[in-house]
């Protein structure tokens, strides 16, 4: 018998691996009989793994040394390797519950730290002039903390995503995401502070129906100016911390989007409090300052629009990516009015120091999440492919939470740190001496209700949109995570406030005004 033309490996497009050998290999040495399937099976009559080293997760090549796909050059367990099915979903993400904490833990409490330091210069600068007599500025707030969180953790599950499927392995291929992606940002940042100060001007507007054009071109300069300068240092601290990440052996996953944060709430809010005072101290002998700052800023959008349509893994985000960040915007302003509205109200002191932690925890979170899960697809794949890991149905919240998959697992995970870290938070705050308000019992168990239903109701929504998303042929790394932090940003302000109002009501007079 002679044998059949020499075949080449051939994997799964989902990464997962089959025991998959040459059809040369099935014929004895002599080439004259074909080897039976009985002479796999070893001593014990169990079959010998056979093992596929490369795996189409990485289009580039084989990644031995990835973290995260360390597993994947390892044999599928399931006893079903039959052909007649489609592709089975990869399970690249063998971390147990502990490994996921211990990788979450650290940047977390970094995170939250710096959303503490945020809490308090907002404490502190809520009393300056500019915040007193431009209080439009507190609506910019969550626009611009929010804007920083969506464009920053958009880069970093990007990026994430990029390393863990081999998109980052040579340094051309690093060289190229970081100038497209930092271009990118730029021009996102640029354009979407600009709308968010006119956001801030209408909402600002329509409660008094009074407008002032020289408030308003301060809010432009200041929101454009915090919104550039911002992105550009956190898109650098971005890209070093991924590298370094990998380099570690460790999942950038769950270390980039918490470290987006831990530094990016504190080095915006400074930004935009120093700026705008600044802006403010020039208005009345140098009005002309204001409109120059944002002439400048607006002229260099050609340049980084023309470095990011050069690249093509930007090109699509640049012409694309819009509508997820700029929904956001208008999202988080809404939750910048009620903090407008309520940072004054001397039944709602506090609300300055404790609305940056209480969104910065929740976004942080939810962007881990949904950087997960989203890697966790495009191991399947690419967006819009059918894929047992993507369901079409909006999942049940067991689902969501108690099934045995790794995303399932990395919710308990994530939901579990939310006590311990607010705890630790507001003592630190307590400690601090911030927010003219008395740490009660009754207040912290109201504050704590509001932080895990804002948790609960944002790990459960990534789970659904990201996997809508991936159905409709959308990137969720692109799209998902600006949507998420913006609900947590209105989701969060919103709750805090209505704790603070009960509290009011029912007479818990400790956690009023502390002066």
């Amino acid at each position: 018998m002679s044998s059949k033309p020499e075949q080449k490996e051939t994997h799964q497009a989902n990464g997962a691996v089959l025991p998959i050998v040459p059809m040369d290999c099935l014929t004895s040495p002599d080439r004259g009989q074909r080897v039976e399937p009985s002479d796999f099976l070893g001593p014990s009559g169990d079959g010998v793994e056979v093992v596929v080293l490369e795996s189409r997760a990485n289009a580039k090549g084989v990644r031995e040394e990835d973290a995260l796909l360390e597993n994947g050059s390892q044999s599928n367990e399931s006893d079903d390797t039959s052909t007649d099915r489609g592709p089975e979903p990869a399970s690249p993400l063998k971390e147990t519950s502990f490994s996921i904490g211990l990788q979450v833990l650290f940047p977390f409490l970094l995170a939250g730290f710096g959303t503490v330091a945020a809490g308090m210069v907002l404490d502190i600068v809520q009393h300056w002039d500019v915040f007193k007599y431009v209080t439009e500025v507190f609506i910019l707030v969550p626009a611009l903390l929010g804007l920083k969180g969506n464009l920053e953790m958009t880069l970093a599950s990007r990026l994430s995503t990029a390393a863990n499927i081999g998109q980052m392995d040579t340094p051309k291929e690093l060289w190229r995401m970081i100038t497209g992606n930092m271009a990118l940002i730029q021009v996102q940042a640029t354009v979407v502070g600009f709308l968010a100060s006119i956001a801030a001007v209408i909402f600002g507007w329509i409660p008094d129906g009074h407008f002032s054009i020289d408030h308003a071109v301060l809010l432009c300069a200041s929101s454009v100016a915090t919104a550039f300068i911002a992105s550009l240092v956190l898109g650098m601290i971005m890209i070093g911390v991924i590298i370094g990440s990998r380099k570690m052996g460790i999942n950038p996953d769950n270390v980039a989007t918490p470290i987006a944060a831990s530094l990016g709430d504190l080095i915006t809010l400074a930004l935009l409090s120093g700026i705008s005072w600044g802006l403010y101290k020039e208005l009345e002998s140098k009005a002309y300052v204001n409109p120059l700052v944002c002439a400048f800023f607006i002229a260099l959008l050609p340049i980084w629009i023309i470095i990011a349509k050069k690249n093509a893994a930007t090109r699509e985000v640049l012409y694309s990516g819009w509508e997820p960040v700029i929904i956001a915007m208008a999202i988080s302003s809404v939750g910048g009015l009620i903090l407008d509205r309520t940072v004054s109200d001397p039944n709602f002191a506090g609300m300055a120091v404790f609305t940056p932690v209480i969104n910065g925890v929740g976004g942080n979170l939810v962007a881990v999440q949904a950087s997960r899960i989203s890697t966790y697809l495009h191991m399947s794949g690419m967006p819009g492919e059918s894929s047992e890991t993507a369901p079409r149905k909006c999942p049940s919240p067991c689902s969501t939470f108690f099934s045995s998959d790794v995303n399932s697992r990395s919710a308990r995970v994530l939901f579990l740190l939310v006590v311990p870290g607010h705890l630790v938070f507001l003592y630190t705050i307590s400690s601090m001496q911030g927010g003219h308000t008395t740490l009660t019992l009754i207040f912290i168990v109201f504050y704590m209700t509001a932080a895990l239903l804002q948790v609960l109701i944002l790990l459960y929504i990534a789970d659904w949109m990201v996997h809508w998303m991936w159905g409709r042929d959308l990137d969720p790394d692109n799209f998902s995570i600006p949507y998420l932090t913006a609900l947590g940003d209105l989701i969060g302000t919103g709750l805090l406030a209505l704790s603070f109002h009960i509290l009011w009501l029912i007479g818990d007079r400790d956690s009023d005004v502390g002066d």
